[in-house]
Formats: structure tokens, C-alpha cells, sequence
């Protein structure tokens, strides 16, 4: 079964309905498989992180995939790895990014993440997003050091954008992923997820986030305009996609109640035709 095949088997609608499965789409057939298996690693890892199992099985089922990674890279791959054998090889995969975002989704498990401080925020974005893009870019074939810069921007971009807007998804699941110098700032002192938000000043911690958000989506367009065309063509479109979703967010506002923001399907197809075409 192909990687992509395999991902929609898993994930089904949430795969072939996602920004990541149209822009993964345009690419080649090697570099759609590698990119589709980076896709099933990390979905299964979130899986068991947000699963409601029990905590130390799910640091169990993590630590095996950490155990599992290191068998790959030593050469002795188990079954659900057999595949990356070949991506790894052709793009250079790096063993310590995967690591790295199984690490990042081991910090939801111990405790649910309740208003981190600004340097935990920063290294969980780190973990769960740029350590997903410091292995896409490789696989898009961007210059090393530009492929670096563009993970840690539009990573951060992408995952701080879909912190503002699963703020009440992630409340119900008990989580606050809101930075704590930025709540205490805005007079919000306790850490429940349901109380804070529901506070009227929640605004005002929302919307210095949807700045720094804007900011690195900034700097990933800089990095991109300077690279080919083709090489970024996937991820200037999940960056327009998530874009625009920032850009929804702001204009409805953070006060409760908050409606769900949705890209149309028109504005989806206009950002393909726009940037899938070289």
C-alpha cells in the first residue's frame, strides 16, 4: 500500500479534506510518499497523545516509537517502518526531527498543557511543527539553511494560528495552550481552560499572538520569494491556506462566543490555482 494510500486508510476524511492533502498532492510520486508517510507518523503520535487512554500507556506507546525510530536509523526497521526506509535514504531525514515530534506531542501526556510559559510555547511549537517542516523542506529539496529558517517560521506560523483557533476545542479537552506572562498581563491570573475562556480580556492575549503569528508567516514569505517556484509550491500553499484562516479569526474577534471559522471552498480552489501551477 502506498504511503498516501495508507494515510487516507487511517485518516480518511480528515487526510483527504485537509490543506496538507491538496498541497501534497502536486508533487512528484517520490516526494508525495515521503510526504505522506511524515503525515502518518504524525498522526498516529497525536493519536495517542490525545487519546483518553490511560497516561502511562500512552508514554509507553510513544517511548516504542522512539524505540521504533532508533531501529530504523540502525538500520533494523520494524514493520510499520519498512517504508521509510527509502525516504529517509533519498532525502536525508533526519532521526532527531522525528524524535523531536514524538517529544512534542509527550508534553500533552504527563498533564494536559495548561497557559505554558513563553519559552515552553515556543519549544512545543518547535517539537510539533518546525521539526514537521525541518523534514518536509528536505524532502521539497530547499537550500539547507533557507529550508531551517522557512521550518521555524512558517512551523511557528501554522501552529500559532491553530492554537487561536481551537481555543475552545482544546478547553473541552482540558488544554491552554495561551502563553502565562500574556494571560497574567491581560489580568487573567488562574490557568482553568473553560474560565479563561469565557473572560472578557481573553482578547487581549489573543491578539498579541495573532501578531507574532502574522510576523512569521512574514518572514516564510521572504524565505519563499527567494527560492523556486517549484521547491515551495506546497508550502506556500498551506501557508495561504493558513493565512487566511489567521486572517478570519482576526476579523471575527476572540470574544465569546466564537463561531468557527471556515475557508470557503471557493477561497481553497483560488489558492491551488494560484500557486499549484508553476
Amino acid at each position: 500500500m502506498s504511503a498516501e494510500a495508507a494515510a487516507n486508510a487511517n485518516y480518511g476524511s480528515t487526510a483527504s479534506g485537509s490543506s496538507f492533502y491538496a498541497a501534497m498532492r502536486i508533487l512528484p510520486h517520490a516526494q508525495r510518499e515521503a510526504m505522506f508517510q511524515i503525515y502518518s507518523f504524525c498522526r498516529q503520535v497525536d493519536d495517542i497523545a490525545d487519546s483518553d487512554g490511560p497516561r502511562p500507556e500512552r508514554l509507553a506507546a510513544l517511548q516504542q516509537w522512539r524505540d521504533d525510530i532508533d531501529a530504523l536509523y540502525a538500520g533494523h526497521p520494524p514493520e510499520r517502518l519498512k517504508d521509510y526506509v527509502a525516504s529517509v535514504k533519498a532525502f536525508g531525514l533526519k532521526r532527531e526531527d522525528f524524535v523531536a515530534i514524538v517529544d512534542g506531542m509527550e508534553m500533552d501526556v504527563p498533564q494536559d498543557i495548561r497557559a505554558p510559559d513563553l519559552a515552553t510555547l515556543d519549544l512545543y511549537c518547535d517539537r510539533v511543527a518546525s521539526a514537521v517542516g525541518r523534514l518536509s523542506v528536505r524532502v521539497f529539496g530547499l537550500p539547507e539553511e533557507d529550508g531551517i529558517q522557512l521550518a521555524y517560521h512558517l512551523g511557528r506560523a501554522l501552529q500559532l494560528t491553530n492554537i487561536l483557533r481551537d481555543i475552545d476545542e482544546d478547553a473541552g479537552l482540558g488544554r491552554l495552550y495561551l502563553p502565562r506572562e500574556w494571560l497574567w498581563h491581560a489580568g487573567i491570573t488562574n490557568n482553568d481552560p473553560a474560565r479563561v475562556t469565557a473572560d472578557r480580556a481573553l482578547p487581549k492575549v489573543c491578539a498579541p499572538l495573532a501578531e507574532r503569528a502574522k510576523m512569521h508567516f512574514q518572514k516564510s514569505d521572504e524565505i519563499m520569494k527567494r527560492n523556486s517556484r517549484r521547491a515551495v509550491r506546497a508550502p506556500r500553499i498551506m501557508s495561504k491556506y493558513y493565512r487566511a484562516i489567521l486572517d478570519l479569526l482576526i476579523a471575527r474577534g476572540f470574544a465569546a462566543p466564537r463561531e468557527p471559522v471556515r475557508v470557503s471552498k471557493a477561497a481553497k480552489i483560488g489558492i491551488l490555482l494560484r500557486y499549484a501551477i508553476i
